[in-house]
């Protein structure tokens, strides 16, 4: 056999041009937007719930090398339909680079490599390699918007299994009390990162060992419900293994460790179980001298197209990037000099704040704290928090950008929820929160706030991080920069009432203040931000 015919054998001739074109494209995708590859790859390295993020890709090309004796005998066959979707994803990518949201640049980036695909190949081969293009998507590192409801969840469930155990608890937010010590939920409690890990394997594991599409999906349900439960569970049973030894087991490092190993054993035994009922694997394709065949007719035509549908979709995948520099000729880069809103009477500006408590808001390029004192003697703090310029660092929405962190010492978040108020004339709502100092302890009489905040991006207030988000993209795109800030109004709650009583109090000082100031805090603001 001849070396000419031996390489038709292993690789058809209809294949090569198509392969080439798609491979330089991805590495095109991939050196276009290599600041989002690093910004993914730089999560992967950085948190052990992402760490997944090295090998997704490697097990999505290992399973396109299982199938690609079933893929050699199609044809290629660019989409002009891909070419349209490409564009939406590169888009997407776009709005979500002008307000520096992680995950939504990583889902379009992940979204530009999977559509190029079809672009290139056409959409039969898209079919074909369905489940490894989506498995890809494991890559992206979502999913801390969850975290606070996992959170909350397993206080629920362990609190609730803690008194159906016998054992008296006192809790307050995520934080409770049994006779043998404290406990709080923190991140690492959540079970996130287990939800992820199941999830991952879960879908491989349905994948590789069934055929049946409702086999796979009854499989996926089980490996999201399982961890779910699995880490209520795990809480529960360190929390009584704390307290039965005497807060000698199961506290400090060893408590996520535990969590790891009874993590592991479940995982386990949900993989064992499901290996029951796997379906026979399918029969192994024909040689890749079978395709040799089918792609005869097309070599003539391929060519052309082949390289016109890379050339169309380089040019869609890079036009993002000279958008973005256009627009952000509008935005300002002089240094920020944060306007004070003036004390509008009845109010009138105190020396110092009620407070020491400052958020934690990260990286603003300028801030204030100010007080404030009503006519009948309520105090008021008031911090502003200003952004601009903004990047992946440094930006107005960010989930690093909290009221309190959970691992503060001094204070804690111990209820969340949203108020309604007056703000220059307009009704606006925002977040509200209850603070409290932990310096003395979860039962001590200590000082509590009741906390609102609004963001103000765009000449617009809102409290939502997605409006605000969106607010953030039309001020860029209308040329009208990325200035924004964070306004947070406090208010200490009275300790001579009670729990309901009080915050009812201090959320009528706070109504009346925002009604009373807000038309001067938005008119520092502008002041700040240049605007007419």
């Amino acid at each position: 056999m001849s070396d000419a015919v031996r390489l038709s054998t292993r690789f058809p001739a209809h294949w090569r041009l198509p392969l080439a074109a798609l491979v330089l494209l991805l590495l095109a995708i991939l050196a276009l937007y290599a600041h989002t590859v690093v910004g993914m790859v730089t999560i992967w390295s950085r948190s052990d719930t992402y760490a997944h993020g090295f090998v997704v890709p490697v097990i999505t090309l290992w399973l396109i090398w299982r199938i690609r004796h079933t893929l050699a005998a199609l044809v290629p066959k660019p989409s002009p339909l891909a070419w349209v979707m490409l564009l939406g994803a590169a888009g997407f990518w776009l709005a979500g680079d002008l307000v520096a949201v992680n995950a939504a640049t990583q889902l379009a980036l992940v979204m530009l490599l999977v559509l190029a695909v079809p672009a290139v190949l056409g959409w039969h081969l898209a079919k074909a390699m369905a489940f490894p293009l989506g498995f890809l998507f494991f890559a992206v590192p979502i999913g801390d918007f969850m975290l606070p409801y996992f959170m909350e969840w397993t206080a629920d469930f362990t609190v609730l299994a803690l008194r159906v155990s016998g054992i008296p608890v006192y809790r307050e937010g995520l934080q409770f009390i049994i006779p043998s010590g404290a406990w709080s939920v923190v991140e690492a409690c959540s079970g996130i990162r287990y939800m992820i890990a199941s999830v991952t394997v879960g879908c491989l594991f349905a994948y590789l060992s069934y055929t049946s599409l409702k086999k796979r999906l009854i499989f996926i349900g089980v490996a999201i419900l399982v961890p779910l439960v699995a880490n209520w569970l795990r809480a529960y049973m360190i929390v009584m293994i704390g307290h039965l030894s005497g807060n000698e087991l199961a506290t400090g490092v060893d408590h996520l460790i535990y969590g790891w190993v009874f993590f592991g054993v479940v995982i386990l035994i949900m993989l064992f179980v499901g290996a029951r009922w796997a379906d026979a694997p399918a029969p192994p394709a024909g040689p890749l001298g079978a395709a040799a065949s089918a792609g005869a007719q097309a070599r003539g035509m391929s060519s052309r197209r082949t390289a016109m549908a890379a050339v169309v979709a380089l040019l869609i995948v890079a036009s993002p990037h000279l958008l973005e520099r256009l627009l952000a000729l509008g935005t300002q880069t002089s240094a920020v000099s944060l306007a004070a809103p003036a004390a509008q009477a009845p109010w009138q500006n105190n020396a110092s704040p009620p407070s020491d408590w400052v958020p934690a808001f990260q990286l603003p390029v300028a801030t204030s704290h100010l007080g404030y004192s009503g006519p009948q003697g309520e105090a008021v703090g008031l911090h502003i928090t200003y952004y601009r310029q903004q990047d992946y660092e440094r930006k107005l929405v960010s989930s690093q950008n909290m009221l309190v962190v959970h691992d503060d010492k001094q204070w804690a978040q111990v209820s969340g929820g949203s108020a309604t108020t007056q703000l220059a004339g307009q009704p606006v709502t925002v977040a509200a929160a209850t603070l409290r100092n932990q310096a003395g302890g979860l039962t001590a009489n200590t000082q509590r706030l009741q906390v609102w905040r609004v963001y103000w991006v765009n000449n617009r207030f809102t409290a939502s991080d997605a409006l605000a988000k969106i607010q953030g993209a039309l001020s860029r795109i209308t040329g009208q920069g990325d200035d924004g800030a964070i306004v947070v109004i406090y208010t200490p709650l009275d300790p001579q009432l009670t729990e309901a009583d009080a915050r009812a109090a201090a959320t009528a000082v706070l109504q009346n203040f925002m009604q009373n100031q807000g038309g001067a805090i938005e008119a520092a603001l502008k002041t700040t931000r240049g605007a007419p």
